[in-house]
């Protein structure tokens, strides 16, 4: 694997991260949403990666075949939860039902703290080893400078 796939592989991970990271704070966002323009309340959102092959146009033209070999990862999706809403006694609530029971969305508060660290974190290691290829790549360069 040369440096260019190195960084396409942690580019696509930053992005698929990011992407993570705006899909939580959207959740934290309408945590307490109880009327959406769909109706009924927000329902939580999750990303879904997947694997994909890293397509080196360089290395393409060089017969290389271990760019084959390696991926990324990219957003597939992102899917609506399908838990049901917490019901929450309020009868003073604008949106509380018959029985005085309003439908407060699906979000779990601390699950959501959690999926943002663990994306935070991701991002992190990824931007470091963006910059750790970024000094192999300058070095490598050094190399071929002192030939």
């Amino acid at each position: 694997m040369n440096v260019f796939s190195a960084m396409e592989i942690i580019s696509s991970s930053l992005t698929a991260q990011r992407t993570r990271l705006n899909i939580v704070a959207s959740n934290l966002a309408n945590a307490q949403t109880t009327r959406t323009e769909e109706g009924g309340p927000y329902r939580r959102k999750d990303p879904v990666f997947q694997s994909d092959p890293v397509q080196n146009k360089f290395e393409e033209l060089l017969g290389d075949r271990l760019s084959q070999q390696a991926h990324g990862v990219r957003v597939k999706e992102i899917v609506t939860d399908q838990n049901p809403a917490q019901m929450v006694y309020d009868p003073s609530h604008p949106d509380a039902d018959q029985a005085g029971f309003v439908a407060y969305p699906n979000v779990n508060v601390t699950e959501e703290m959690v999926n943002m660290i663990m994306a935070s974190r991701a991002y992190d290691a990824g931007a470091t080893a963006m910059k750790a290829v970024g000094r192999v790549g300058r070095s490598a360069l050094g190399i071929g400078g002192n030939i």
